[in-house]
């Protein structure tokens, strides 16, 4: 969402766009700062690429697509695994942006009367802003890349199922032995309706 936020408002070209730009960097940055997500994905994206290795040479699979997707999730690997340091590093050592990460959490602290050297940059011609913006999205770029990757493979690999909720409720017993990670929901939205979702490794209830 987060990543989705950032890169949306880095293709406009409008300084009020800037502002959402910086809150979903610097929310991200935060998450960031609580764990190690970096982590977190290598383990994911070698989980993925032990579970295609076991399809190899299967004939009910194409091989030519497990090749390409097999490709996908070793380019991601290698660059996130060939990093040095936290990242966004680079970020939080950038004072210019720190100043206005420490304000944009405050109603009209950014401002010209507080941050004048943000009103002077919001003031720039639109292809430098871009460059700056496209330079520092790039800090993150293959964090959201395996992310995205990760949860096309998580959402891609599901097999749907129609189902009816008698009286608006549905219930699930989930199959012993077995391991979920993610419960899809479509609902037609011309019903106009919220659901509300439970789970636990026994029974879904929604």
């Amino acid at each position: 969402s987060l990543f989705s936020q950032i890169r949306d408002n880095l293709e406009s070209d409008q300084s009020w766009a800037h502002i959402a730009f910086f809150k979903g960097l610097f929310d991200l940055q935060e998450l960031l700062e609580r764990g190690d997500l970096r982590a977190d994905l290598i383990k994911d994206l070698e989980r993925q690429k032990h579970l295609l290795d076991v399809l190899r040479d299967n004939p009910d699979i194409s091989q030519h697509m497990l090749h390409q997707v097999a490709r996908q999730v070793e380019s991601c690997f290698a660059t996130i695994n060939a990093q040095t340091g936290k990242t966004g590093q680079a970020l939080t050592e950038n004072e210019w942006l720190m100043s206005i990460r420490s304000r944009v959490g405050i109603p009209g602290g950014t401002c010209s009367f507080d941050l004048p050297a943000y009103h002077a940059w919001q003031n720039l011609d639109p292809r430098y802003r871009q460059r700056d913006l496209e330079d520092w999205a790039s800090e993150l770029t293959p964090l959201g890349q395996a992310l995205e990757l990760i949860l096309q493979l998580l959402r891609e690999t599901g097999i749907p199922q129609r189902v009816v909720a008698e009286q608006g409720v549905f219930q699930q017993a989930m199959p012993a032995g077995r391991s979920f990670q993610l419960l899809r929901l479509r609902i037609d939205p011309h019903l106009n309706l919220v659901p509300e979702i439970s789970g636990n490794r026994l029974l879904v209830s929604v």
